[in-house]
């Protein structure tokens, strides 16, 4: 099977999707699963893992919703405020939905100590014990921080969105390969290949503009601690779907059959137990 590991749906609302600026007009619009189904079954995808851009609870219960209209959305990634005193209450009652796989935080906004406060691991160290995974939605920024908390937890499965958000635009390398060459030398902690063309020069990428870092992520984590995802809607402001897959197919083309199979489906399957 093949899987999209990363994308959203939302009804579009200026306060709620208020991270969707002036300069990202296309996509302050609904996007709902009727739109992405045609372009998973054009791109031979089968599925896909749909993950929260709301903090609240009421927009897990939305995705959880489709989730389970659609057979196709194998799982959900979800909110749940880790620094709550109920957290374990509500982690119970979320047991109830086979397709919720892990939470995610948008620690992107947060100052990089957020993810080292004592309530937030507390939340954190609870996961493993109801077998969720947790999305780390970072920027190079809070790179050292969050080594840091992966260490602290070894058996709680990670996953890095977007490559961790590297200046790809600028060409920006340096201080961010370091601190993926550190978290990758945690077993604990997978990379999503997603997100890459919004990093990029939006108006004018190129299929090299790309190279290093994939080569730098393949090179660290291996083929099979990397999971594909298209971060549609998302990716809609610098490129149509096609134009996204065409990034990784093209890259991926060289390794074997198995080892594609393993980057565009099987990973995903085995780090969200879907």
């Amino acid at each position: 099977m093949r899987i999209d590991a990363h994308q959203h749906f939302w009804n579009y609302h200026p306060i709620t999707h208020d991270w969707i600026d002036d300069s990202m007009q296309k996509i302050r619009q609904n996007f709902l699963p009727d739109q992405l189904h045609p372009l998973l079954k054009a791109a031979k995808i089968d599925g896909c893992v749909a993950v929260q851009a709301e903090q609240s609870v009421a927009e897990t219960s939305f995705l959880l919703s489709l989730a389970s209209q659609h057979e196709w959305i194998k799982g959900v990634v979800g909110w749940v405020d880790l620094k709550a005193e109920n957290l374990e209450e509500k982690l119970i009652h979320y047991q109830q939905f086979p397709k919720l796989k892990g939470f995610r935080h948008v620690l992107q906004g947060e100052e990089p100590s957020f993810m080292l406060s004592d309530q937030f691991m507390k939340g954190i160290g609870l996961l493993d014990k109801f077998g969720y995974s947790y999305d780390l939605l970072i920027f190079p920024k809070h790179l050292d921080a969050a080594l840091t908390l992966v260490k602290k937890f070894p058996h709680q499965r990670f996953v890095i969105d977007h490559i961790a958000k590297p200046f790809i635009k600028d060409a920006i390398l340096e201080g961010w390969i370091q601190g993926m060459i550190d978290l990758a030398a945690c077993s604990n902690v997978s990379c999503k290949v997603s997100g890459m063309v919004t990093e990029a020069n939006w108006t004018n990428w190129d299929q090299t503009d790309f190279v290093p870092y994939l080569d730098t992520v393949v090179g660290i984590f291996g083929i099979d601690r990397l999971l594909f995802g298209s971060d549609w809607p998302v990716c809609l402001v610098a490129a149509e779907y096609p134009e996204m897959l065409s990034i990784v197919e093209t890259y991926f083309s060289k390794y074997s059959i198995s080892e594609q199979a393993a980057f565009f489906g099987n990973n995903a399957i085995d780090f969200y137990r879907l």
